[in-house]
């Protein structure tokens, strides 16, 4: 990303521009198309009791619910981390530690806080930052990062 500066008079105002490097790699370019090309997110488990999930997306069956409402993709997103829980030693909501909420829109951070507090509401709500995103892959309004352990 480059500066740009322009003199106005006795004030500069400085601009920032995006330089594309037209040199990018195919495998970059394709990480930037659509949902089945999204980065290098994964679960890390190793020895320790911290597990670690990223880039959990309100995604059904490989398809982003993208044209659902805020609610509903922060739901879909909770039920995949609730089943990736599940299947990474039997984790459930209890053992979440951290959750990093990544929103397109974050004047939708209030809708999501209903949804967040009715899916947690049996267990302490776990810490929780929500960001304010460009954009997400496969044109989701949510995506979550969350630190999960076993105690």
């Amino acid at each position: 990303m480059g500066q740009k500066t322009t003199e106005i008079g006795s004030e500069s105002k400085h601009e920032s521009e995006m330089n594309i490097d037209p040199a990018l790699s195919e495998e970059s370019k394709r990480q930037r198309e659509g949902t089945s090309n999204i980065g290098a997110f994964g679960k890390r488990t190793g020895s320790s009791d911290l597990r670690f999930f990223e880039g959990i997306l309100p995604e059904v069956d490989g398809q982003v619910l993208s044209d659902h409402s805020i609610e509903e993709q922060f739901s879909t997103a909770l039920d995949n981390l609730e089943s990736a829980l599940a299947d990474n030693r039997n984790a459930t909501f209890s053992d979440v530690m951290k959750l990093e909420i990544q929103l397109t829109d974050p004047s939708a951070a209030e809708a999501v806080d209903h949804v967040y507090e009715s899916r947690f509401d049996d267990v302490d709500l776990p810490p929780r930052t929500v960001v304010g995103v460009c954009s997400l892959p496969g044109g989701a309004d949510v995506q979550l990062d969350v630190i999960a352990a076993e105690e």
